[in-house]
């Protein structure tokens, strides 16, 4: 009985050589294809996945920086004082914007603070009292806060003034009857992606004010 030879289901046999034959043309197509689409797909997740890390720890940290920027404000304000001058320790306020006396460098004097927006950034002026007697004059030496801060685009006020007994202020001519300050900021490195913005709130009761 003449017997022929057997071939794998899964290798190519070459009947005039004897031997197993290589790859066709077609075949290497198809893989070099196969594979290119896989390495692009585990490429492109690689990517994703460090541009969105990045920008989580990117917000993280700004909110975190907001944090301290905002516990740092509060213990000022609780700290408002008659000027050094003997001015009356609230010079103005709005909701965006409120400028006190207080201690903030632990020396003899009080200083004047100024805490407002520009932009999006919340920043703090500082003018110190010099002379004899004291007096407030010179430029503001200016520190940030916050940064990324999207209260006035969302139209969420930093400050808000309430009386002794509670009750909300919004008449900004009634300087002397404001007892207690609540801060909110608003942080957001990017509108366009998530996670979405971050609402910080704290609040200062002014202890020296009676």
């Amino acid at each position: 009985m003449k017997r022929y030879p057997t071939r794998s289901w899964f290798v190519p046999f070459d009947y005039a050589q004897g031997k197993q034959a290589g790859m066709t043309l077609l075949e290497a197509v198809v893989y070099v294809g196969l594979f290119t689409v896989v390495i692009v797909a585990v490429t492109t997740s690689v990517q994703f996945f460090y541009r969105s890390n990045a920008y989580t720890v990117a917000q993280a940290a700004a909110v975190t920086s907001a944090e301290r920027g905002i516990d740092k404000m509060t213990r000022v304000l609780r700290e408002v004082a008659y000027a050094s001058d003997g001015a009356y320790p609230i010079v103005s306020f709005g909701p965006n914007d409120l400028t006190f006396y207080a201690d903030v460098d632990e020396d003899p004097f009080a200083e004047k603070v100024h805490y407002y927006i520009a932009g999006d950034l919340l920043s703090q002026g500082v003018i110190d009292a010099s002379g004899d007697p004291p007096v407030y004059t010179g430029a503001e030496v200016v520190s940030i806060v916050s940064d990324h801060v999207l209260n006035t685009v969302q139209g969420v006020s930093v400050f808000t003034y309430y009386d002794k007994n509670g009750a909300q202020i919004t008449d900004y001519t009634r300087i002397a009857e404001v007892r207690f300050v609540t801060v909110s900021v608003v942080v957001d490195i990017d509108q366009t992606r998530t996670p979405p913005a971050v609402t910080l709130r704290s609040a200062a009761a002014l202890r020296n004010l009676k």
